[in-house]
C-alpha cells in the first residue's frame, strides 16, 4: 500500500470504533475517536489501565475546543511558542468532556510535530487519544516491530519508521494564570513563560 492508501485505512478504522498505532515526534501512540466513547472503554481495556486519563492529539483551536474550555492568555503563550511540539497541556474540560479524558477537571492535549501524526489527525478530522502504544507498565513502543511484540495484532499499525525515543511530553496543568508541570519531559518551559 502507499502511504496515502495506509492513512486512508487508518481513518476508516478509527471511524469503526478501532484501536490504530502511530508514530509521533517521541513514541508510537495509541488513537482511537476521542469522543467515542466504546473506542475509548476498548483501549483502556486493551492498555490494561484502569484509572489515568487518556491524553489527546489535536490540529488547530476548533479541535482543541471540542474538548477543552476557550484557553486562557498563558495557555495560548506556550501553544504559540511550544506547538506543535512534545508539550501537553492539561486545560479544563468542557462539561461535555468524554469522562475517559478528564483528570482533576482537564483534558490534556497536544499538537504533535510529526508529519504522520498531523496527517492521521487531519484526514480523521478530530481529535485522537495520544497514549502510549504499550501495556500499562511496559516499555513505549518506537518501532512498528515493537508495537506488534507489545499488542500482538490488536490493533492496526500505521507505520512510520523508528521514532526517536528519549522523553516523553513535557506535561504543565494551566487553570487560568496557574502553570504547574505535572511531568517534566522532552521540553524544558521558559522561565519567563512560568511567571
Amino acid at each position: 500500500m502507499t502511504p496515502a492508501e495506509e492513512l486512508a485505512v487508518a481513518v476508516v478504522a478509527l471511524r469503526r470504533g478501532d484501536i490504530v498505532a502511530y508514530p509521533t515526534e517521541t513514541f508510537y501512540g495509541l488513537a482511537v475517536d476521542a469522543a467515542d466513547e466504546l473506542a475509548l472503554a476498548r483501549l483502556r481495556e486493551l492498555k490494561g489501565r484502569a484509572e489515568k486519563a487518556f491524553s489527546v492529539l489535536v490540529v488547530g483551536a476548533e479541535m482543541l475546543e471540542r474538548l477543552c474550555e476557550p484557553p486562557s492568555v498563558r495557555a495560548r503563550a506556550l501553544m504559540e511558542r511550544y506547538w506543535p511540539g512534545p508539550l501537553t497541556l492539561a486545560l479544563p474540560a468542557r462539561p461535555d468532556a468524554p469522562a475517559a479524558l478528564v483528570a482533576d477537571g482537564c483534558v490534556a492535549v497536544r499538537e504533535s510535530p510529526h508529519p504522520l501524526a498531523r496527517a492521521l489527525v487531519r484526514a480523521f478530522g478530530g481529535p485522537i487519544t495520544a497514549t502510549s502504544a504499550n501495556l500499562a507498565g511496559g516499555a513505549p513502543a518506537t518501532s512498528p516491530a515493537e508495537v506488534e511484540a507489545a499488542l500482538g495484532g490488536r490493533c492496526l499499525v500505521l507505520p512510520g519508521g523508528t521514532t526517536p525515543g528519549g522523553a516523553p511530553s513535557t506535561l504543565a496543568r494551566v487553570r487560568g494564570n496557574r502553570i504547574e508541570v505535572l511531568r517534566p519531559g522532552a521540553v524544558t518551559l521558559a522561565p519567563e513563560l512560568l511567571t
